[in-house]
């Protein structure tokens, strides 16, 4: 038996691999070319800005896994986030009023799922329609007015640490953690990858396919719901207008970071690699002082680049 070349083991490679070995090469880049890269303002200020956009990359990925998707993040945390600075600036305690915007956002979660599973409306519209919705909903109960007066408890959070490492960017990892062991080693997060792998097989065998439904937007809602209550702690205030197409944002990490717009494939590594990716990007095209209009265009290649690999992997390995 003859062992595989080094070509052969490249190809084999998961996407990941890719995403982990483009990020250093950036890095590395940066390192030599930007001198305030390594600074550790830089990366403090880098991990905080990733917290926020890995949280709600995460919730994404368990919608695309069931073949699913939700485009109404972006507006969900900042319904969510307007609400709680309203709450908190009417003298509600912290913990009640963090618990009460958690709710919102399970709540719509659950009436997501309800429209997919059960109504039979595509995902693409429902969450289409939630985007409009909630970032109106959110311009309604702020006035159309940025939100202050926060208690500085919440204000402090974003800008603390612990060991050095930002409080938010702790935030990200334990979301990661939990889902991570969630999708691989539970029996529901198992079932998330049959369903978007192959719907009717899931529904002969038994699966509630509905409740998988239910968890995948729920979890995807609610960690937007997070990641909007954080971004009020890390801005000092809410603005109806915060988190503007953080939900192209989400997309592109979990799609860069390996899943599959088609379902039943997707990673938290690679999420959050992908997202990792897309902040460096940024950060590196300030620093640069790139162009912003270049910068979206690289990233768009970059997201055609990484697909269009992905899928001559998936022919080899069907030997099309």
């Amino acid at each position: 038996m003859k062992d595989a070349s080094p070509r052969t083991l490249l190809h084999n490679l998961p996407v990941e691999s890719y995403v982990v070995a483009f990020t250093v090469v950036l890095w590395l880049i940066l390192a030599v070319t930007a001198p305030n890269f390594l600074t550790g303002d830089n990366i403090s200020n880098m991990m905080r800005q990733v917290s926020i956009s890995g949280i709600i990359a995460i919730g994404v990925l368990c919608t695309i896994i069931i073949a699913g998707i939700d485009l109404s993040v972006g507006s969900v945390a900042a319904f969510c986030g307007v609400l709680v600075a309203q709450l908190l600036s009417h003298g509600l305690d912290v913990p009640l009023a963090i618990v009460l915007t958690l709710a919102a956002g399970i709540l719509i979660g659950a009436l997501n799922a309800l429209s997919v599973g059960k109504l039979g409306i595509p995902a693409f519209i429902v969450t289409l329609a939630g985007l409009q919705v909630y970032r109106g909903l959110a311009l309604l109960i702020s006035g159309g007015m940025t939100v202050g007066g926060l208690p500085p408890g919440i204000k402090e959070f974003a800008r603390g640490s612990l060991f050095h490492i930002p409080n938010l960017f702790l935030t990200l990892l334990a979301v990661a953690i939990i889902v991570h062991y969630f999708l691989s080693f539970t029996r529901t997060g198992r079932y998330l990858y049959a369903l978007g792998s192959n719907s009717e097989a899931t529904r002969r065998l038994g699966i509630p396919v509905f409740r998988i439904t239910l968890i995948a937007y729920v979890l995807c809602s609610g960690l937007a719901t997070l990641a909007g209550i954080l971004l009020v702690s890390r801005l000092s205030v809410a603005s109806p207008s915060m988190g503007n197409a953080y939900e192209l944002q989400a997309i592109a990490a979990v799609v860069v970071g390996g899943a599959s717009l088609f379902g039943g494939r997707g990673t938290v590594l690679g999420t959050v690699a992908g997202a990792i990716l897309f902040t460096t990007m940024s950060n590196g095209a300030v620093l640069l002082d790139v162009d912003p209009f270049w910068e979206m265009v690289l990233e768009g290649l970059l997201i055609a680049l990484v697909v269009y690999l992905d899928n001559l992997q998936k022919k080899r390995l069907s030997g099309v």
